[in-house]
C-alpha cells in the first residue's frame, strides 16, 4: 500500500484555491483516472475528506492508494461450484473462507484465480475484455471472506455494466440465512440505521446515532424458528454495506454464531465459523426484462449445528420459511 503525505503549495495555483484531485494530480505526475480509482483514503489536515475538497495552501495532505496490480494473479485450478452458466454471466454457490477477488495479503486462492482459470486466461491481464477493472474480472459484488453461497459474475464489459447498475439501483434481491445467538427482538422487523467504521477498531463497523454521519443501512429480517437462546434467521438486504448484517444482528443483540470480529467465542460451539450464507439472489440477466432467481444449498456447517440444537431443545417456530 503506497502513501503520499504532502503539504499543498498555494504558489502552484492559478487561482485562489484548487480542487485536490487537479492538485495532486499535477504534484504527483500522476493521471487523475488513477487518482480516482486507485485511492483508499484522503485525510486532509487530520481529517477524512474526498479528492473533489477544495484546498487554498498550506494543508497537510495524506492520501493512500491500493497496491498496483501484481503481474503474478494467475489462473488457479479451483474447484468451483456454478450453479447457473452462459456466455454472459456464471453462478456461482461460493465456499466459505475463499476471498472475492485479489487484494493485499490475498493475491492468491481468490474467485477471480479460479474464475481465470475457467475461461482458460493466462493471467489477470489476459482477462481485459472481461472488465474496466484489471484487479476484479467479473465481479459486479462480493461477499465477505467468511460468508458461503450465491454470488453473481459477468463475463465480458457489457454484462458486468448490465448487472452493476441493477446493484447500484438496489434493483436486486439478496437474501441470507444466519444461526445467531440470541432471539430477536420481534418475530419480524426492520433495522433501519447508519453505519460508519469503529474509530477504536480500523477493522469493524458500528452503527451511528448521528444521523449526520455514516451510511444509511437497512436490514429486514424474520425470525424462522428458535432453539433455546440461538435463532435461525432469514436476513433481506435493502442496501449493501460492508459487514451490514453482522453489524445490525449485533445491534439487535442477536450477534452471528461463529462471528470472529462481533461475536464472542461460544461455549457450546467454540469452533464455529460465521455462520451465514447468502442463499437467494433475484436479478435481470444481460437483455432480460424478467429477474432470474438463484438459489444457493444449506451448508453443512448449518445442517450440523442445527441437528445439535434440535436435540438439545424443543423448536420454536414464528414464521414460515418462505412468503
Amino acid at each position: 500500500m503506497e502513501t503520499a503525505v504532502f503539504c499543498v503549495d498555494s504558489s502552484l495555483f492559478e487561482t485562489e484555491s484548487c480542487r485536490l484531485d487537479i492538485y495532486a494530480s499535477s504534484f504527483l505526475k500522476m493521471s487523475r483516472s488513477r487518482l480516482k480509482h486507485g485511492v483508499l483514503s484522503v485525510v486532509v489536515d487530520g481529517k477524512k475528506s474526498k479528492l473533489s475538497v477544495k484546498v487554498s495552501g498550506g494543508e497537510n495532505v495524506e492520501i493512500q492508494f491500493e497496491d498496483p496490480v501484481p503481474e503474478n494473479i494467475l489462473p488457479q485450478d479451483i474447484p468451483l461450484q456454478i450453479l447457473y452458466e452462459d456466455e454472459n454471466t456464471a453462478v456461482i454457490n461460493k465456499k466459505q473462507g475463499m476471498v472475492t477477488h485479489p487484494a493485499a495479503g490475498n493475491w492468491s486462492g481468490t474467485l477471480v484465480n479460479a474464475l481465470l482459470f475457467h475461461w482458460g486466461c493466462d493471467s489477470v491481464f489476459d482477462a481485459s475484455t472481461v472488465s474496466k477493472d484489471p484487479r476484479r474480472p467479473g465481479i459486479v459484488h462480493r461477499l465477505d471472506k467468511d460468508t458461503s453461497g450465491v454470488i453473481i459474475t459477468a463475463k465480458n464489459k457489457e454484462s458486468e455494466d448490465w448487472l452493476q447498475k441493477q446493484f447500484q439501483e438496489k434493483r436486486v434481491r439478496k437474501e441470507y440465512i444466519a444461526i445467531v445467538k440470541g432471539r430477536p427482538p420481534a418475530a419480524s422487523g426492520n433495522i433501519k440505521t447508519k453505519i460508519v467504521r469503529d474509530p477504536k477498531n480500523r477493522k469493524r463497523f458500528t452503527t451511528s446515532s448521528d444521523p449526520d454521519v455514516g451510511k444509511f443501512a437497512w436490514t429486514k429480517y424474520k425470525c424462522i424458528c428458535s432453539y433455546g437462546q440461538y435463532s435461525l434467521m432469514r436476513l433481506r438486504l435493502k442496501t449493501g454495506r460492508t459487514h451490514q448484517i453482522r453489524v445490525h444482528m449485533r445491534y439487535i443483540g442477536c450477534p452471528i454464531l461463529g462471528d470472529p470480529v462481533y461475536a464472542r467465542k461460544d461455549s457450546l460451539f467454540p469452533d464455529a465459523t460465521l455462520m451465514l450464507h447468502a442463499r437467494k439472489l433475484g436479478i435481470r440477466l444481460p437483455g432480460k426484462n424478467e429477474p432470474s432467481f438463484f438459489e444457493a444449498p444449506v451448508p453443512v456447517r448449518f445442517k450440523r449445528i442445527l441437528k445439535v440444537l434440535h436435540e438439545k431443545w424443543e423448536k420454536t417456530v414464528f414464521a414460515k420459511e418462505t412468503d
